[in-house]
């Protein structure tokens, strides 16, 4: 098959796919964030009377959904198309959410939990690679860091919410508010939203050799850089699943009431967003893989200091800097896994990458629970999340930038080639 050149241009896709993703991944990362964030108020909940322990399982347990769906859907986005698994997943985890506010029982709102985890899983894959393939190529990490300040946009919602529901009205109100994509973003996504021409033009070439997309991720010499990708996933998503979970109670160990304990929260959302923004702008010139080491660095120092009780204006500055060593950390690996696969195993290579990750999700809440609960020390908080952190970063710093193939275009450059001119 004969391949454009790299001048073509993705068209009006460019600018409404990037926008519809963003804003599935708020959506996304609202629910995401808002466990955390209800947190305080769930535990001793009447008539639940829910521990510690008991909500460090449910987090971890509803991420067991999230690895599901992960895995499932990235794979069945490269064989089926992005279209269909974004609609179905932003459709799951919507709806379940919106039950979660009605949940009568303890044992129903844990399952409504674990249901939305499923479909939280499968969008991110599927709304990052479509995202990279309607992005122009000289722009595409830009764009990719700018739709993947959509989950930490959706936390500071989330946040907000709670601040302003939580002590009056409780955790429901604040669930309720993630079924609004059921009645918005969903229509429009299912009306307007294209299927992605990368894809298009992958199922289209029949020349190509048929084999499972899992299977290719270990092909062509990619074996340790895929298993590499995958341990640095968990170090990354402990670490942010484990702090954003658990941040609120620990400042509130170290005495803040239950408002300015969210307000810290908000405050590790905006430290995302912002370092979100500035790293995706540096890696169109150095590449994400550097993006990636600095996340780590930052977010194992600003963990460990968060223990020494400084003033309170250096620690709202060290929990924005988390901030951005957490999600911050995991947009830009995602960055640079959107860049390592070529389109055929993208989402596939997101998928499997996320969903492996996610057992450090999975063990974060339960592993920040052994340090956290029962009011322990504010230094042996941080420092336990500190050092995930710090093993992720010394991990990604023996992986390569890209496969190690005889190619001479990079995966990113030679998929862009692939796609074919917009009316």
């Amino acid at each position: 098959m004969t391949l454009p050149t790299t001048s073509t241009r993705v068209g009006r896709g460019a600018v409404l796919v990037p926008i519809l993703c963003w804003a599935a991944l708020l959506s996304d990362g609202y629910d995401l964030f808002v466990y955390g964030a209800t947190l305080p108020a769930l535990i001793g909940h009447e008539p639940w009377h829910i521990t510690a322990a008991a909500a460090g399982f449910v987090g971890s347990a509803a991420l067991v959904g999230v690895l599901i769906g992960s895995l499932t859907a990235g794979t069945l986005t490269d064989l089926l198309g992005r279209r269909r698994l974004f609609l179905a997943c932003l459709t799951l985890f919507s709806a379940a959410t919106f039950v979660t506010a009605f949940s009568p029982t303890f044992e129903v709102f844990a399952a409504t939990r674990l249901a939305a985890g499923l479909g939280i899983g499968g969008l991110l894959p599927t709304a990052i690679a479509m995202a990279a393939e309607f992005a122009a190529p000289e722009y595409r990490s830009r764009v990719l860091g700018m739709v993947l300040t959509g989950p930490a946009f959706g936390g500071v919602l989330a946040s907000t919410a709670s601040l302003v529901l939580l002590e009056d009205f409780g955790f429901r109100p604040v669930y309720a508010l993630g079924a609004i994509p059921l009645v918005t973003l969903l229509p429009i996504a299912f009306a307007k939203l294209p299927e992605s021409r990368v894809f298009a033009v992958v199922k289209a070439d029949d020349g190509r050799s048929v084999k499972s997309p899992v299977a290719e991720l270990f092909g062509a010499g990619m074996t340790r850089a895929t298993v590499g990708i995958w341990f640095v996933a968990v170090c990354s998503m402990l670490t942010m699943f484990g702090v954003t979970t658990w941040l609120p109670q620990i400042m509130r160990n170290a005495g803040y009431p239950i408002g300015s304990a969210v307000t810290f929260l908000l405050i590790y959302s905006a430290g995302a967003i912002a370092g979100t923004l500035i790293a995706a702008a540096l890696a169109e010139q150095f590449g994400p893989k550097p993006l990636v080491l600095t996340g780590f660095a930052t977010a194992a120092v600003a963990l460990a200091l968060l223990g020494t009780h400084p003033p309170t204006a250096v620690l709202m500055l060290l929990v924005a800097v988390a901030g951005f060593g957490g999600l911050g950390t995991q947009n830009m690996l995602n960055d640079h896994i959107a860049c390592f696969y070529p389109a055929r195993i993208r989402a596939t290579g997101l998928g499997w990458a996320l969903g492996i990750g996610r057992v450090g999700a999975i063990a974060g809440p339960t592993y920040g629970a052994a340090f956290v609960a029962g009011g322990g020390a504010v230094i042996v908080s941080s420092l336990a999340f500190a050092a995930p952190a710090l093993i992720g970063g010394v991990l990604m710093a023996t992986l390569p930038r890209r496969p190690r193939t005889s190619e001479t275009t990079t995966p990113v450059d030679h998929d862009a080639a692939s796609l074919p001119a917009t009316p």
